[in-house]
């Protein structure tokens, strides 16, 4: 039965892996029609197509790795200097610029000169490139706030679930009571299991956040009013100075670091609960926030990751992880013992992120990415501004093909990576268990 929960599983990922490249490659599909370039080919997946079909000028088809997709525009880089496709060169660099010229030219047909990507303005070539990874930003933005708002998010409430029997340093690694040990002040105050805190010393509190930051402040004499039965009660405290778990500012903890603060001594309850609109805002910009650091990370997480892949370390929860680890998450996920609403959450949580990553990963101004070719039609607009406010000669469309060299060895890094990330997602996954 796990074995075929675990298979649900990643098949849930790949499905819906389809469906965002597909997505991707429809934003950049639609616009270059709408802006009359031709587009031979729409294609999700590589490899071996294995079903297709062609409407108007465009085939549309799947192929069989489910690694990325791709649509073919006539004319992505300009023709060489004397206006025609260069011959081939001895030289290695110029046959890479001379064979992708080439690629954008194969397929040309009478009629094609006045439907070729390169012949477009600068910004209308910016939002062709831009439009993919725009969709998947669009797409886990959709999930994002679809789930927030509908289904909610685990948070930590302000009911009572457990309460301490005594003074226990969070960082010790013990969870039991000695001899000597003082009563913990939630035990002492009576405090039970199932009373919701409303109030800290007189002041409403509506969230664990405040609760949380007003017991970490105070050490002494507090009243704390709780709704228990449907009566409201106030209860008499003494808090105390203990070690406890550093906060981020955002909710969560620092791993492995304690400070001293203010200790009532209880165990909060947490609840999956519907974010308004205005939470969910500021819920995404702390994903995009934290998403965009851990992008800039990545490099720094290279030695620890090849560690983990072919050294036997232990494997960071924040490594890095490609299509296969985020597969083996979902399958987890689907083994785990816990209601399917919960669990279809999860899942479209992960495929939130993955659209999210895709976004980030595709804007950086790098060839092959669709950054660097929006980077390339942004400087051929400043170039040729600048040629106006000169008066100078108009230098004409940037040649993107040029830089074709650095794309090339900007594609190995990224399949070494990848490769990288393969092996480490096989031999020592991130379990989220």
């Amino acid at each position: 039965m796990n074995l075929l929960l675990m298979l649900g599983g990643a098949l849930v990922f790949v499905i819906g892996l389809l469906i965002s490249i597909a997505w991707h490659e429809l934003g950049h599909l639609s616009t270059a029609k709408l802006f009359g370039i031709r587009v031979p080919q729409y294609m999700v997946g590589f490899g071996k197509t294995i079903w297709s079909r062609k409407k108007g000028d465009t085939e549309y088809g799947i192929k069989a790795i489910p690694m990325g997709g791709y649509i073919r525009m006539i004319g992505m880089f300009p023709p060489g200097a004397d206006g025609k496709v260069s011959a081939r060169s001895t030289s290695p660099f110029r046959s890479m610029i001379e064979d992708a010229r080439s690629a954008a030219y194969e397929e040309l047909q009478p009629g094609d000169e006045t439907r070729l990507f390169y012949t477009r303005k600068p910004w209308k070539r910016v939002i062709v490139m831009f439009a993919g990874p725009f969709m998947n930003l669009v797409l886990a933005m959709a999930i994002f706030f679809g789930l927030w708002m509908t289904y909610g998010v685990n948070q930590t409430t302000t009911t009572v679930d457990s309460v301490s029997d005594c003074v226990l340093s969070q960082k010790e690694n013990r969870k039991t009571c000695k001899d000597g040990d003082p009563v913990a002040p939630a035990k002492a105050a009576g405090l039970q299991a199932g009373d919701k805190i409303v109030a800290f010393d007189g002041k409403p509190v509506k969230d664990w956040d405040a609760l949380s930051g007003k017991i970490r402040d105070t050490i002494g004499p507090a009243v704390i009013t709780v709704q228990r039965d449907g009566k409201q009660l106030q209860l008499d405290t003494k808090l105390v100075q203990n070690i406890v778990p550093k906060t981020d500012g955002k909710g969560g903890y620092v791993a492995g670091e304690y400070v001293p603060a203010g200790w009532l001594g209880f165990g909060a309850r947490k609840e999956i609960i519907p974010l308004t609109f205005g939470q969910s805002v500021d819920r995404v910009g702390e994903v995009v926030e934290g998403s965009v650091q851990a992008l800039a990370k990545l490099p720094g997480k290279i030695p620890a990751l090849w560690n983990a892949a072919f050294n036997g370390a232990e494997r960071a929860p924040d490594s890095p992880m490609g299509i296969v680890g985020a597969a083996r998450i979902n399958s987890e996920i689907a083994t785990m013992d816990m209601p399917i609403g919960e669990k279809m959450a999860a899942m479209l949580s992960v495929l939130g992120m993955f659209n999210l990553s895709l976004f980030l990963f595709n804007m950086l101004p790098l060839l092959p990415l669709d950054g660097g070719h929006i980077a390339g039609a942004l400087w051929e607009s400043v170039r040729r501004g600048l040629a106006r406010v000169f008066r100078r000669a108009d230098p004409g469309p940037f040649d993107v093909a040029k830089l074709m060299p650095a794309a090339y060895v900007v594609a190995a890094v990224f399949v070494c990576f990848t490769l990288l990330v393969l092996v480490a997602d096989v031999v020592n996954p991130i379990k989220i268990t």
